[in-house]
C-alpha cells in the first residue's frame, strides 16, 4: 500500500517515568506487531541497562498495520523517545521525521518540567499534539486537574484528550482512532527526486552501518545508487527494510515513511544525523536544513584502577562511540592516575550510563575525575581557549577573563518545598528569572551556573521535595565569572586529577575541605607530608601528616650519652630531609575518590 494519506508518523514524548515506552507497548500489541508470547515490558527498550533502570536512552522506531473502525488500512510508523534532559537531542531528531506527537501525561502527577521542554520541541516545529492522560488505573489519578494543568501550564486545547491505562490497556482503542483521525497525513510526492532525511545511525557487527531514514519526495530502493550530500560520497543500496518491530526486509520505500537502509558502510562518522540522501543519478539542488549537532557539555576523566587495562579501556570507548555519537573522547595523561581518556559527555546520567556500560560490558574498573564543563578563557594576547582540563589552565598572569557556560533551568514543584528550593538555587549562584503558579504547584524559572548544576543539583532537588520536584534546562551561552583554579599540592608536588576550576568565593571553603579529607586517606610516611591547596602561587590551605618517628635512642647509655643521643638525633633528622627531598608520595585511590564525594557535597 504506498498511499501517502493512509501514513501517520508520530513520536511519543513525556516526561520521564510517565509510561510512553508502556503505551508504545499497548499500541503494537493491539495491532499485531508482536503476538502475546513474544511481548515483554518496554519492548522498544533493548538495552539491558535501559530495562533495568527503566528509563529510554536512544529513540526506537517501529512500523504497523492498523484497521480502523471505519475499515480503512493504514500504517503508523511510531518513533518512542527518551523523557531525560540528557537525552532532549535523541528526542529533536525523533521530531523532525513525523508530523505528529502523542503527549503523555501521568494523571496522578501532571505536566512536569521535561514535560514542557518536549512539548515546545515539537511546537516549535508545528506537530499536532492530541494530550493522553495516562494512569488512570490509579487511585491518585486526578483527569480533571491535570486536563486544567496542561491548559494553563502548557496552553494546549484538552477537548480531544483521551485518558487511558497503560497497565490495564484502557483507552488503547481510542488512541488509534484519535491517531488516524486528527493527526495529519506526511506532505510528500512520490514522483518528485529523491529527497530523504537520515534521522539515525548505529553499528551492526553483521551488517555494518544501519541507517534509519525518513523519505520526504520520491522513492528508495534496493540497489539504487544513493549520494549522501555532506560529504559527496556515493554507495549502493543493499537492503532496505522496517521494523515492525522485528527487522522486515522491503524492496521499496515511499514518500511519507520511515525505514532503514543498509549500504556496506563500515564507518559510522560516514553517517552525519540529519543528512539529506538523494539519488546518485538525480541530484537535488538544496539539502534539507538537518539537525545542529550534539555538543557535550560536561567532561571528566576515565582511568583504570589497574594501568593493564588501558588497552581494554580504549577499546570499549571506541566500542561504545559506534553507537553513540553525541560521546567523544581524547587520550590524556596523569602523574597521579596514569594513562586514562578526557570524555565528554550531555549531562551527567550519559556519564553514569557511558561508566557503568564500560564496567559492566567490557569488566573495567574505573576511576572518574571530577566531571567539568568547557570554560572559554580570554588571554591578554586576545587569544581564546577551549578549556576542558583544569590541569591546561594557563597561569593567571596571561588570563584576562575566563566565561562559564550557563543554564536557563525550569523546576516544577509542590508549594511547600518551594523555600528550599530557592535556597538550593541561590547557594548555586543562581538568579531566578519568573515564578508563577498551577494549582498548588510552582513554576519556577532560574539562570544558572553550569558548573553548579553538573555534580548534584538533581540529586538535592529530589531529595529535598520527596522526590515530587522536576528538573529540565537549556543552555543559553557563556557569562565571565570570578573564577579560579584550585590546585592540590602533596609534599609541594602539584596533583593535577585533583585540580578544579571553582568560582573564587568557594574556593577557601572547598580547599580546607580537600586538606583535611587527604590528611585523613594519605597513609604515613617516614617524614612529614604538607598537603596543601593553592590559587597560583597563593597558599590557601594546608594540613601535614606526621612522619613516623623510630625511637633511636633506646640502646644508649653510661657516659657521654647526651652527645651520642644528639648525633643520632641529628643524623636522624638529616635522614628525614633527604627522604622528603626525593621520597615519593604514593596517593591512593581512596584519596582520589574521597576528594570526588566532597566536590558532590560542595
Amino acid at each position: 500500500m504506498s498511499d501517502i494519506k493512509q501514513i501517520r508518523n508520530f513520536s511519543i514524548i513525556a516526561h520521564i517515568d510517565h509510561g510512553k515506552s508502556t503505551i508504545a507497548d499497548r499500541i503494537i500489541h493491539k495491532c499485531g506487531g508482536l503476538t502475546d508470547r513474544e511481548m515483554k515490558a518496554q519492548v522498544l527498550d533493548s538495552m539491558d541497562i535501559e530495562r533495568e533502570r527503566g528509563i529510554t536512552i536512544k529513540a526506537q522506531t517501529v512500523r504497523l498495520k492498523y484497521k480502523s473502525k471505519d475499515g480503512k488500512d493504514y500504517i503508523l510508523n511510531i518513533i518512542d523517545t527518551p523523557g531525560h534532559v540528557d537525552f532532549s537531542y535523541e528526542v529533536s531528531r525523533s521530531l523532525y521525521a513525523c508530523e505528529g506527537s502523542l503527549l503523555i501525561v501521568d494523571s496522578t502527577q501532571g505536566v512536569e518540567a521535561q514535560t514542557l521542554a518536549n512539548v515546545y520541541q515539537a511546537l516549535d516545529i508545528n506537530h499536532e499534539i492530541i494530550p493522553i492522560l495516562n494512569k488512570i488505573d490509579l487511585p491518585a489519578s486526578d483527569i480533571e486537574k491535570t486536563k486544567k494543568e496542561i491548559e494553563d501550564v502548557i496552553g494546549i486545547d484538552t477537548s480531544i484528550a483521551i485518558s487511558c491505562s497503560g497497565k490495564t490497556g484502557e483507552g488503547i482503542e481510542d488512541i488509534l482512532e484519535s491517531i488516524v483521525k486528527i493527526l495529519p497525513p506526511p506532505k510528500g510526492k512520490q514522483p518528485e527526486k529523491l529527497k530523504s532525511l537520515l534521522v539515525d545511525s548505529w553499528y551492526d557487527s553483521y551488517l555494518g552501518v544501519v541507517i534509519l531514514v525518513r523519505v520526504i519526495d520520491g522513492q528508495i530502493k534496493k540497489n539504487m545508487k544513493i549520494k549522501l550530500m555532506s560529504n559527496n560520497q556515493e554507495y549502493i543500496i543493499e537492503k532496505v527494510g522496517v521494523f515492525t518491530p522485528k527487522p522486515k526486509d522491503i524492496e521499496t520505500l515511499n514518500s511519507g515513511e520511515i525505514g532503514f537502509i543498509i549500504t556496506g558502510i563500515k564507518s559510522l562518522s560516514e553517517t552525519k544525523v540529519g543528512d539529506t540522501i538523494c539519488d546518485a543519478s538525480n541530484l537535488i539542488e538544496n539539502p534539507l536544513p538537518g539537525f545542529k549537532p550534539s555538543k557535550p557539555v560536561v567532561f571528566c576523566g576515565l582511568f583504570p584502577v589497574d594501568s593493564s587495562e588501558y588497552q581494554k579501556l580504549k577499546d570499549g570507548l571506541a566500542k561504545l562511540k559506534l553507537n553513540d555519537s553525541s560521546f567523544s573522547y581524547e587520550a590524556e595523561s596523569s602523574s597521579a592516575l596514569g594513562l586514562g581518556f578526557r570524555c565528554g559527555f550531555l549531562g551527567l546520567l550519559h556519564l553514569e550510563i557511558i561508566t557503568q556500560r564500560l564496567e559492566r560490558e567490557f569488566d573495567i574498573n574505573l576511576i572518574t575525575t571530577t566531571p567539568g564543563v568547557i570554560y572559554k578563557v580570554h588571554k591578554i594576547n586576545s587569544d581564546i581557549i577551549n578549556l576542558q582540563n583544569p590541569s591546561n589552565m594557563p597561569d593567571p598572569s596571561q588570563i584576562k577573563i575566563i566565561e562559564e557556560p550557563w543554564i536557563k533551568a525550569t523546576i516544577i514543584t509542590p508549594d511547600e518545598y518551594l523555600g528550599s528550593i530557592i535556597k538550593i538555587c541561590q547557594d548555586k549562584r543562581g538568579i531566578q528569572t519568573n515564578l508563577s503558579y498551577s494549582g498548588n504547584r510552582a513554576v519556577l524559572s532560574y539562570d544558572l551556573p553550569l558548573n553548579e548544576v553538573v555534580f548534584d543539583f538533581y540529586d538535592r532537588l529530589k531529595s529535598i521535595s520527596s522526590g515530587y520536584a522536576s528538573f529540565d534546562y537549556e543552555i543559553t551561552g557563556y557569562k565571565e565569572g570570578d573564577l579560579v583554579k584550585l590546585g592540590v599540592l602533596v609534599n609541594g608536588e602539584p596533583v593535577d586529577a585533583l585540580a578544579t576550576i571553582i568560582h573564587k568565593d568557594f574556593a577557601q571553603k572547598t580547599g580546607r575541605q580537600i586538606c583535611e579529607k587527604l590528611k585523613d586517606l594519605i597513609p604515613r610516611h617516614n617524614f612529614m607530608i604538607p598537603v596543601q591547596a593553592a590559587i597560583g602561587g597563593k597558599i590557601i590551605a594546608r594540613e601535614s601528616i606526621k612522619g613516623f618517628k623510630k625511637d633511636v635512642l633506646t640502646k644508649i647509655h653510661g657516659g657521654g650519652a647526651m652527645d651520642r643521643k644528639r648525633k643520632l638525633l641529628e643524623k636522624q633528622k638529616k635522614g628525614k630531609a633527604r627522604a622528603k627531598q626525593f621520597g615519593k608520595v604514593e596517593i591512593p585511590q581512596e584519596a582520589f575518590i574521597g576528594v570526588l564525594k566532597i566536590n558532590k557535597e560542595n
